[in-house]
């Protein structure tokens, strides 16, 4: 990868109000931070910084940066650590950098694209599943992929990557777990609903047409009524007169 020349200013004025001065003059605040050293403060101008983003692969670039009255003769290695965007216009709000030693490899996050149409896809109407999009590799800064592309044009229905079954320079290591999803071409969930798995019958609902029933008497059911009554009468016939005194 090459560095991408950025200049900088070195920002004298600090505070709320002197942020948003910059922004209005088409600069955006930055920091640069670097380990056993304090935080650069630094403005740069909107345009450059954003074309950079938009154009040359956005956080991973390796930028050679530029900043006016500094210190250190030489240009610093940086690499964008995070942007802050504006929550509704989207633009730069704030830029912090990494700076880095071209000579020892660093952890970075590397988008991962599928390249062409698989044919479980094209043929036998599977959908490809995409789990995982950004894997974590060390290299040396000048080594890092723009993109990590996979062809994905020979899956069939049920054909899997793993990160195990990435092919990739020597210079660049993958941390992920090499059992980690790729990529995996399956059925619609839809037609896997519709699809009964080997040996299993559907069970069938039996619905029974329901007899019309007599309307219930006070207190019970229709059948509990009836009951009732044939009781009482039976139990008039066996109940002994009363003797008359």
């Amino acid at each position: 990868m090459e560095q991408i020349k950025l200049k900088a200013s070195l920002r004298q004025e600090k505070g709320k109000q002197a942020v948003t001065k910059l922004r209005k003059q088409g600069l955006v605040p930055a920091v640069v931070y670097h380990r056993g050293e304090g935080a650069v403060e630094i403005s740069l101008v909107d345009k450059d910084i954003s074309k950079i983003i938009q154009n040359a692969g956005g956080e991973n670039v390796l930028i050679s940066l530029s900043i006016d009255k500094d210190k250190k003769t030489k240009d610093r290695s940086v690499i964008i650590k995070e942007i802050q965007h504006h929550p509704v216009k989207r633009g730069i709000l704030h830029v912090d950098f990494n700076e880095i030693s071209l000579t020892e490899k660093i952890t970075v996050e590397v988008e991962i694209v599928g390249q062409g149409e698989p044919i479980g896809v094209k043929q036998e109407g599977g959908m490809l599943d995409h789990p995982l999009r950004i894997l974590k590799v060390q290299c040396l800064p000048t080594d890092i992929p723009k993109t990590i592309d996979v062809d994905v044009s020979g899956l069939k229905l049920n054909d899997s990557i793993h990160v195990k079954d990435l092919i990739l320079s020597d210079k660049i290591k993958v941390l992920n777990d090499p059992d980690t999803l790729l990529f995996q071409v399956k059925l619609h969930e839809e037609k896997v609903e519709e699809t009964a798995l080997p040996g299993e019958t559907p069970e069938l609902e039996v619905i029974r047409e329901k007899k019309e029933e007599e309307p219930p008497a006070k207190g019970g059911s229709a059948s509990s009524g009836k009951a009732g009554e044939a009781a009482k009468a039976e139990a008039k016939k066996e109940a002994p007169k009363a003797e008359k005194k």
